[in-house]
């Protein structure tokens, strides 16, 4: 049997199947994903050869996983929690049950546990590696078996084009496992989004109707139109500086009402990354905030990856938050190279 294939996974938390996508794509096969959002349900599923389980990943069943499994003789857990407190996902659980901060972590712990897959994966935001919650979860694995390893990886590192350090843990029933030092060469803005039709404010494209921009009021177009790309809102007339920025508490949020630079990496792409004023999403020649094309393709989604049905209303709300915490497509890859490089190594 070819290690294509080999590997069988389930993908919990799987949003709108940026690890999937990246796992496939390493030659990882993954059977399900799973995410408490139905919006993912569709991206997940078309653009991906997986089935999508809507489902609470604190009351997933292990049989669940088992199934989707099947026969398979190498298995693979992915289980990347949103790591904000406060996210529809995080929101959504704490109604049904008393949650933390970082229940949902737990609640992977005791899948992992529960079902025993021969690799494990996870990823999040750096600040976990010191939470005792993560810890516990490292010293379950190894009194379970697995050999594991865990590093905060610069997405810069790997060919993102955006400045984004992620948490990333594997582990393996099979035997020691590392994650090696990343060394891609550096892509930026321009390598990524030069190519693709200009727009103005409010605008969409008609034969893309995701290469679409938020609107801007008369204030943020001037605005915008005194930005330098790299340059802060201090380049502006006064007349056009927010009162809340000239107080001594906004003095130190320089990169809001940005525009990004062409030959730099993007900042990290956030769920409210369409607006202008949410951070230094201005696009670097066009009087306009980046569109939800253009973020996806910063979070490295192919430019052909479906978001929505054909037809339907384009939701900035809703499409910025899929995008923003979106598994980054380059990064699922990576972890998925380290898997099945990984296992062909076990023989």
């Amino acid at each position: 049997m070819s290690v294509e294939g080999q590997i069988v996974a389930v993908d919990v938390f799987c949003g709108v199947g940026g690890l999937t996508y990246g796992l496939t794509r390493a030659g990882v096969k993954v059977q399900l994903g799973v995410d408490l959002d139905p919006a993912c349900r569709f991206p997940m599923e078309t653009n991906n050869a997986a089935k999508f389980l809507e489902a609470d990943v604190g009351h997933l069943l292990p049989s669940d996983v088992q199934t989707a499994f099947g026969d398979a003789k190498i298995t693979l857990l992915a289980g990347c929690a949103p790591c904000q407190p406060f996210s529809s996902y995080a929101q959504s659980a704490k109604r049904n049950a008393p949650h933390d901060d970082w229940e949902l972590l737990r609640s992977f712990s005791k899948l992992v546990l529960a079902v025993r897959p021969t690799l494990v994966t996870m990823e999040n935001v750096p600040p976990l590696i010191k939470q005792q919650i993560f810890k516990d979860f490292v010293a379950e694995l190894q009194d379970a078996g697995y050999d594991l390893d865990f590093k905060v990886v610069d997405g810069r590192d790997i060919g993102l084009p955006q400045r984004r350090k992620r948490l990333v843990l594997v582990a393996s029933q099979l035997g020691p496992i590392t994650i090696p030092e990343a060394n891609q060469p550096q892509s930026t803005v321009r390598d990524t989004i030069a190519d693709l039709p200009p727009l103005t404010a409010g605008s969409s494209n008609s034969d893309d109707p995701l290469h679409a921009t938020a609107s801007l009021s008369e204030l943020n177009l001037a605005r915008i139109r005194h930005s330098s790309p790299g340059g802060t809102w201090r380049d502006w007339p006064d007349e056009l500086v927010s009162p809340c920025h000239t107080r001594e508490s906004g003095a130190t949020y320089p990169s809001v009402y940005g525009r990004m630079e062409w030959d730099a990496p993007a900042p990290t792409m956030t769920t409210q990354c369409y607006g202008f004023g949410n951070g230094r999403f201005g696009h670097p020649e066009q009087d306009r905030a980046i569109s939800l094309r253009e973020a996806a393709m910063i979070q490295s989604f192919p430019k052909d990856y479906t978001f929505v049905p054909e037809g339907t209303r384009i939701n900035f709300n809703t499409l910025g938050r899929m995008i923003g915490n979106a598994v980054p497509v380059l990064l699922g890859e990576f972890i998925g190279e380290i898997l099945v490089d990984h296992v062909k190594a076990c023989g």
